[in-house]
């Protein structure tokens, strides 16, 4: 590649921000020009912005350090330096919206970690190997903003991620019901043990909203793109209870699925080894190969030994059994800052780049 995309990341002192800032430190498309978070980080360098809540192993990337945080909310500022952005806000959901799509307005692209945009009918929302596809509404949601290079795009909630792309490979056998349990870090809630000492020995059974999006987010996914707006599927129903455990990274997900045409074991792990999407086929550069691993250990997947599958991006899957009231059951595993946040992120950045969505101002 000539020469990289220059990328800023708003709100790069929180933990999905440092999760942006170590990705991006050694990427081969692109280079981090910019850091922004509050006005009360602004000003200062990252490597003082982030002092004493560093939460990723390592420490602060020497390319990010020297880095002067802006203030996210100096649209000129910021988007008049970088050929895109990557968003991870702490903020109101309206607040971020707008904010989001002043960015847009300002023609620089804007790839979200947050949930502000997931429902708008023209942003893609987007699980890189499974609905590429949505990308073809850009063009639809650039005629509404009046841009010609800026738009806006979203990757999904945390929780979805493991068993979702676990699913997709097996919608020709029509699943129609899913159940699912997820058992989810605390750095989905953007806290380590030292900040969320409570969490030590404990289970807590409720994480606000997180049910919803999980039971609704899928069928956006598996939607299909209809005169410039995805249309929501309206099949597999699910049903889910999501739970917060102490383990610092990682979500697991027991599963529980029916199909009108119930595919045997051989089928279904088939189809989850032989399966790859356009992230895949095309090689980018954080893309996990495999996408899905099957493990026949009866004890695997598990979250500490292989959270990080594929440098954080891999799914990995196993105890695949029948079940007494739907036709399967298997457990799931993805990384929630990697796959889920700020790895999710990059990964959809790479592919709209190879589509040309992406491109230097």
């Amino acid at each position: 590649m000539a020469s990289k995309l220059k990328v800023g990341v708003l709100g790069a002192t929180g933990m999905v921000g440092q999760r942006f800032v170590s990705l991006l430190a050694n990427h081969p498309w692109f280079e981090l020009t910019t850091v922004a978070a509050s006005p009360a980080s602004a000003g200062k360098s990252y490597a003082e912005a982030v002092s004493g809540r560093w939460t990723l192993a390592g420490g602060v990337p020497a390319n990010a350090a020297s880095l002067t945080v802006k203030d996210a909310s100096d649209i000129a500022g910021v988007a008049d330096s970088v050929d895109f952005v990557f968003c991870a806000v702490d903020m109101p959901r309206d607040v971020t919206a707008k904010l989001e799509e002043d960015y847009a307005r300002r023609e620089t692209p804007l790839v979200s970690n947050n949930s502000a945009h997931r429902w708008t009918p023209d942003v893609p929302m987007v699980i890189p190997e499974i609905n590429d596809a949505h990308n073809g509404v850009i063009d639809a949601q650039r005629r509404r903003l009046g841009t010609k290079r800026g738009f806006i795009a979203v990757k999904p909630n945390c929780s979805i991620q493991s068993y979702v792309p676990a699913i997709h490979p097996l919608k020709h056998f029509g699943p129609t019901r899913l159940a699912v349990c997820t058992y989810q870090a605390i750095s989905g809630a953007g806290k380590t043990f030292e900040s969320w000492p409570e969490m030590a020995d404990n289970v807590i059974p409720f994480i606000k909203g997180e049910e919803e999006k999980s039971e609704q987010e899928p069928l956006k996914i598996w939607g299909q793109v209809v005169n410039g707006r995805i249309v929501t599927a309206t099949s597999p129903a699910i049903t889910a209870q999501c739970i917060r455990v102490p383990v610092s990274d990682g979500h697991l997900a027991a599963v529980f699925v029916a199909f009108e045409k119930k595919p045997s074991r051989e089928e279904i792990l088939a189809a989850w080894r032989s399966y790859a999407g356009k992230p895949q086929t095309l090689k980018l550069p954080s893309a996990p190969s495999p996408f899905l691993t099957y493990f026949e250990e009866e004890n695997r997947p598990q979250t500490k030994l292989d959270r990080d599958a594929g440098n954080g991006q891999g799914i990995s899957i196993g105890r695949l059994r029948p079940d007494a009231v739907f036709d399967w059951r298997f457990v799931a595993l993805s990384h929630n800052t990697v796959r889920g946040a700020a790895g999710g992120a990059v990964l959809t950045a790479e592919l709209l780049k190879a589509e040309g969505y992406l491109a230097a101002k």
